[in-house]
C-alpha cells in the first residue's frame, strides 16, 4: 500500500474527546479518585483465601489499566503543548491518585508477606496465575526489602509534592525556553525540541550558533534545574538510606530485573572496544574539515545524500523495510500511520524528544516526536514503532504480564531501528548514499556506547556526591564534562556541560537511572537481529514469543530461554559490539582517501 498524505498530528479523541476540556476524562479522573479510596478500604479489610485473592488481583489490574490510560492521555496533552495548564492541573490530581494507589499496594504487599510459603506456592500453581505468577512473586520478594506500611505510605504521600513535583518543574522550564537563532539571514524562534534538531544541520554555523544559544538558555535556567536534580537525588538517597540500601544502583537493577554482574559485563565490554569509534569520530572530523569534532558536530550530516526525507517517504521506507524481516510489525506500523497514532508535526510548543505510550483500556498506542526529515528522525520513528509493536503483541495479556522492564523495552525499539538502517545500507544506490547511511548507524553506536555511557557515569557519581550535600550548578557542569570526556575517550574538542540540565531523562522519577537500559537494549537486540537475518521472516514468531515473555522473567533467564546466551559474560556483549564496529570499519574503508 502506498502511504501518502498522512496526517502528522495524532488522533486522541477516540480515547477521551475534547483534550484537557474533556468531560469524559474528568469523569474518569473522578472515578479513579473514588475507586482508590474503595480499594484502600478493601486492602485494609482483606482476609486471605484463594477466592478473595483472585478477586482482589482482578480489581487491581482493572484499576491499573484505567489509571494508566488516563495518565498516558494527560501525558500526551502536555507533550503536544507544554503550556496546557489545564492538563498540568489534571496531572497533579492523577499524581495524588498514583500516590494513594501506591499506598494500597504497600498494604497489599504486607499482606502478601503474611501468606505462608506453602499456601503461596499452592496459590501460584493455579492456572489463573499462569501469566502473572512472576510479577506477583517479584512483588512479594521486593516487599520484604522495604519499610513498614506506614513508612512506605508516608514516602508515597510526600513524593507527590516533593519528589515528583521537582520532576514536573522540568516541563515548566522547557515550556518557557525560547531560543532565537539566525538562519539564512532570518531570525527564528525555536523551542527546545526544534533547537535540538538543528544540531544535525549541514551548516556548521547554524549548529554552533544554535548550540551556544542553547547552552546560554539552559545556563539561564541552571539554578532551577540544579535545585530539581538535587532534590530528586536527595529524596532517592534518603529513601535508600532508610531502607538500608547501600548501593545506589540497587533500585534501577531491581526495576530492570537484571544482575549487577550483567551491567558490569556490558560496560566493561564497551569500554574495551571504544578505540574503533574514536577512529570514526576522528575520520568524521577530517571529512568535515575540522581538527576535532565538537559536541554539536557529532550528529552533523557528511553530505546531502538522503539528508532529508518527507514524512510520507519515511513512513513508506520504514514499512517496506520492516516487511523484509517482520511482516506483522510492518502491518501494525502501517495501521499506526493510517489511523493517526503518531504526533510528528514540527512546531513550537511541543516537548522535546520522542516516546511511545499505551492506552490499555483501548488496546492502542500513540507515538510522539518532532519530525523534520533528518535520518535521525527516521530512526526515531522506527524506534518508537518498535515500542508500539511490543505493546501491541501484549495487548491480550493480563495487565501484570505487560509490565516489562525498560531494558527489554528498548530491545524491540532498537531491533526496529536495526532493520530499517541495515536494509537502507544494503539498498543504497550510490557510494555517497551508502556512506551517509553507514554514518547514521555509526552515530547511533556512538550515542549508545559513549553518550549514554557519559550519562551513566555522571548520574552514578552525582548520586554519590549528593550524599554529602547539594551540588552547585558549577559542580554539576564539571561532573558532566568529566563524564563526557571519559566516555568519549577525549575524542571531542568541545563538550556539553549543561547536558545534565537539558536532558529530560535525569528528571524522570518513575524510573531511576533512565540511561543504561538503552545501551542494554541496543546490544541485546543485536543478538536478536543476527538470528532474524539468519532465519528470515519465519523468525518473527520466535521474536514475538520473546516479547511476550518480557514481563514474566528476569533478563538473564529471558536471554537463556530464547537466545541460549549468558548475558553475565562479556562474550555476548562483545559480539554485539563487533556488529557495530563492522559498520564503522566499512565506513572507514569507503571514506579512505
Amino acid at each position: 500500500m502506498l502511504l501518502q498524505d498522512l496526517r502528522q498530528t495524532w488522533e486522541l479523541d477516540s480515547v477521551f474527546p475534547g483534550g484537557s476540556e474533556s468531560k469524559e476524562l474528568l469523569t474518569e479522573i473522578n472515578w479513579t479518585e473514588n475507586e482508590a479510596k474503595e480499594l484502600a478500604k478493601k486492602a485494609d479489610s482483606f482476609t486471605f483465601s484463594n477466592e478473595t485473592f483472585l478477586s482482589l488481583i482482578k480489581e487491581l489490574q482493572s484499576f491499573s489499566e484505567r489509571l494508566s490510560t488516563a495518565g498516558a492521555f494527560i501525558g500526551c496533552l502536555i507533550a503536544q503543548d507544554v503550556k496546557d495548564k489545564k492538563a498540568m492541573a489534571l496531572r497533579g490530581r492523577l499524581e495524588s491518585v498514583y500516590a494513594a494507589f501506591s499506598n494500597v499496594g504497600s498494604v497489599i504487599d504486607q499482606k502478601l508477606m503474611d501468606i505462608s510459603e506453602d499456601a503461596w506456592k499452592d496459590l501460584m500453581s493455579f492456572p489463573e496465575y499462569e501469566h502473572i505468577a512472576f510479577s506477583l512473586n517479584e512483588r512479594r520478594m521486593n516487599a520484604k526489602e522495604k519499610l513498614g506500611i506506614s513508612e512506605e505510605s508516608l514516602i508515597n504521600d510526600l513524593a507527590v509534592d516533593g519528589y515528583h513535583a521537582w520532576s514536573t518543574l522540568y516541563d515548566l522550564v522547557v515550556g518557557r525556553i525560547s531560543i532565537k537563532v539566525e538562519i539564512d539571514g532570518n531570525e527564528e524562534e525555536l523551542s527546545v525540541g526544534q533547537a535540538e534538531n538543528k544540531f544535525s544541520s549541514p551548516d556548521r554555523n547554524v549548529r554552533k550558533d544554535t548550540f551556544e544559544k542553547f547552552v546560554q538558555a539552559w545556563d539561564h535556567e541552571g539554578e532551577f534545574c540544579a535545585a530539581s536534580l538535587n532534590h530528586i537525588a536527595g529524596f532517592r538517597n534518603e529513601i535508600y538510606r532508610h531502607r538500608g540500601w547501600e548501593e545506589t544502583l540497587k533500585e534501577p537493577l531491581v526495576i530492570n530485573r537484571m544482575q549487577e554482574e550483567t551491567l558490569s559485563a556490558m560496560w566493561n565490554a564497551i569500554t574495551s572496544q571504544k578505540e574503533i569509534f574514536v577512529k570514526y569520530l576522528d575520520r568524521k572530523a577530517k571529512l568535515l574539515g575540522l581538527d576535532k569534532l565538537s559536541w554539536y558536530d557529532v550528529d552533523a550530516p557528511l553530505s546531502s545524500a538522503n539528508s532529508k526525507m518527507s514524512y510520507d517517504e519515511a513512513a513508506q521506507f520504514i514499512v517496506e523495510h520492516f516487511r523484509t524481516l517482520a511482516p506483522k510489525m510492518a502491518d501494525f506500523s502501517e495501521k499506526a500511520f493510517l489511523d493517526g497514532w503518531i504526533e510528528a508535526e514540527d512546531r513550537s510548543g511541543k516537548r522535546p524528544g520522542g516516546f511511545c505510550t499505551g492506552f490499555p483500556t483501548k488496546k492502542e498506542t500513540r507515538i510522539f516526536m518532532t519530525f523534520s526529515g533528518t535520518p535521525s528522525n527516521v530512526s526515531t520513528l522506527a524506534h518508537e514503532l518498535g515500542h508500539a509493536f511490543h505493546t501491541d503483541v501484549l495487548k491480550e495479556m493480563p495487565y501484570y504480564a505487560t509490565n516489562y522492564a525498560m531494558n527489554v523495552a528498548e530491545t524491540a525499539s532498537t531491533f526496529a531501528e536495526m532493520i530499517v538502517a541495515d536494509a537502507a545500507v544494503s539498498n543504497a544506490k550510490s557510494k555517497e548514499e551508502k556512506i551517509a547511511l553507514l554514518e547514521d548507524k555509526a552515530q547511533r553506536s556512538v550515542a549508545f556506547f559513549m553518550n549514554i555511557h557519559a550519562r551513566f557515569l555522571f548520574e552514578t557519581r552525582m548520586y554519590e556526591e549528593r550524599k554529602a550535600g547539594q551540588l552547585s550548578v558549577e559542580r554539576l557542569c564539571e561532573l558532566m564534562e568529566e563524564a563526557q570526556k571519559e566516555a568519549f575517550n577525549g575524542a571531542l574538542e568541545e563538550y556539553h556541560p549543561y547536558f545534565w540540565a537539558s536532558k529530560l531523562h535525569f528528571y524522570i522519577t518513575d524510573v531511576p537511572f533512565y540511561n543504561f537500559p538503552y545501551t542494554f537494549g541496543y546490544l541485546f537486540s543485536a543478538g536478536i537481529y543476527a538470528k532474524a537475518k539468519e532465519e528470515g521472516p519465519s523468525f518473527e514468531e520466535k521474536y514475538i514469543a520473546l516479547l511476550q515473555d518480557t514481563g514474566k522473567m528476569e533478563v538473564e533467564e529471558l536471554a537463556q530461554k530464547h537466545l541460549g546466551i549468558d548475558v553475565t559474560k562479556q562474550d555476548f556483549w562483545l559480539k554485539g559490539i563487533e556488529l557495530a564496529a563492522a559498520d564503522v570499519e566499512e565506513f572507514l574503508a569507503l571514506t579512505e582517501e
